[in-house]
């Protein structure tokens, strides 16, 4: 008998990047840019992916991890303010399954130093989805794989 259950759960990652807030943002905003870091696990293999940045766009990422399990994220952008704020819906998939639905923000504030970037995501874990803090440990990797992606464009520049 399948389990009809929504758990909530909200979390902040915020990160310092020394790179302009231009260089921050378009790391989201580039399809190219973003399939560069938007991975969490580098021996998962890569299905498909695609994203159209705008408001009403879409993104979608399959992989499959070491076990042949595909991982489905689709996500739909809600608001998109260039240099400042990005905000977008998205569901997770384990194989044919649903396991959460997110409200995620991305704000960007010029430091002297560079950019604060601040991700912020309210999800509802569904249906007897255990996470145990993994979605947060994974979305962990995934800032730190674009703040060195950013970092290290925006060396490559000066």
């Amino acid at each position: 008998m399948k389990t009809n259950s929504a758990d909530h759960a909200t979390f902040v990652i915020e990160r310092d990047l020394r790179a302009p807030v231009g260089r921050a943002f378009a790391a989201w905003a580039d399809p190219r840019a973003k399939q560069q870091w938007f991975a969490c696990h580098d021996n998962w293999v890569s299905l498909e992916y695609g994203l159209d940045f705008r408001v009403g766009g879409a993104e979608v990422n399959r992989v499959a991890d070491a076990e042949g399990i595909v991982h489905a994220y689709d996500a739909r952008y809600l608001d998109i303010v260039p240099d400042a704020r990005i905000i977008y819906a998205y569901d997770m998939k384990l194989g044919d399954n649903r396991i959460s639905a997110s409200l995620t923000t991305v704000t960007f504030r010029p430091t002297p130093q560079g950019t604060t970037m601040t991700f912020t995501e309210q999800v509802v874990f569904l249906d007897g989805y255990t996470d145990d803090g993994s979605r947060r440990q994974g979305t962990e990797i995934l800032i730190d794989n674009v703040q060195a992606f950013i970092e290290r464009e925006s060396e490559m520049v000066h």
